[in-house]
C-alpha cells in the first residue's frame, strides 16, 4: 500500500479544475456517467471521483476517461519538452562555455 500523503494545494486545485473540465466535456457531449465509465473501463463511482478532482485516483484512470471523451491528445502534450521553457533555460545554462579539442589536435569531424 502506498504511503499516504496530502497533495500540495496547487496540485489539488489543478485536479479540481481538471475534474470540472472533464465534467463539462462529458455534459457537452451529452453522455451519461454510466456511458463514459463503461468506455473508460471503470465504475461510475470512480468517474464521480475523477470529476471531483480526487487526487487519490490513479493517473491511468484520468487518462482512460480523457480517452473516452476524445481528449487524450492534450495529456501527451502536458510535459512536452518543447513547452518546458524552464527546462530549456536550465539545459542551456549547463552547456559548456567553450569546447576544446582533445590533446593531440585531431578532431573527429
Amino acid at each position: 500500500m502506498p504511503t499516504p500523503h496530502a497533495a500540495p494545494a496547487a496540485a489539488r486545485r489543478a485536479l479540481r479544475k481538471l475534474g470540472a473540465d472533464i465534467h463539462d466535456a462529458r455534459r457537452r457531449r451529452q453522455l451519461t456517467m454510466a456511458v463514459v465509465a463503461d468506455r473508460a473501463f471503470t465504475s461510475r463511482a470512480t468517474l464521480q471521483r475523477v470529476e471531483d478532482g480526487d487526487p487519490s485516483v490513479g493517473m491511468g484512470i484520468y487518462a482512460a476517461v480523457l480517452h473516452a471523451l476524445g481528449l487524450l491528445d492534450g495529456l501527451a502534450a502536458l510535459a512536452d519538452v518543447s513547452a518546458d521553457t524552464q527546462g530549456q533555460i536550465l539545459g542551456a545554462a549547463q552547456l559548456p562555455k567553450r569546447v576544446r579539442l582533445p590533446r593531440g589536435g585531431k578532431s573527429d569531424v
